[in-house]
């Protein structure tokens, strides 16, 4: 299972960049890969995991933007396709069942 978050933080003022740069330090430290500029996913063993992170997240969320979160399963996940220019590639695989101890 995999938990994606989209958001949109605001970065006008000092205030709201140094916001934006704990909750993107959080979710790095909390196992999340950046997919792209404010997408970040974290794969997680099942649903009771990916609702732990999500109510973790929930608890970071900044007090200006917003902040979307999306549960697939790895199936669904693998099933994304990835586009560079004119290439195309495959997206961030599952890790090993033994990287989530």
């Amino acid at each position: 299972m995999w938990v994606v978050a989209f958001f949109d933080l605001p970065t006008e003022t000092r205030k709201h960049k140094t916001a934006y740069r704990k909750f993107r330090e959080f979710l790095l430290k909390d196992g999340y890969i950046m997919l792209q500029y404010s997408v970040y996913a974290r794969p997680c063993a099942d649903r009771e995991s990916a609702d732990k992170h999500e109510r973790r997240i929930e608890t970071q969320v900044p007090e200006e933007g917003e902040v979307r979160l999306l549960s697939l399963t790895a199936l669904q996940y693998s099933r994304m396709r990835c586009f560079f220019g004119e290439t195309e590639s495959d997206p961030e695989k599952l890790p090993s069942q033994l990287s989530f101890f």
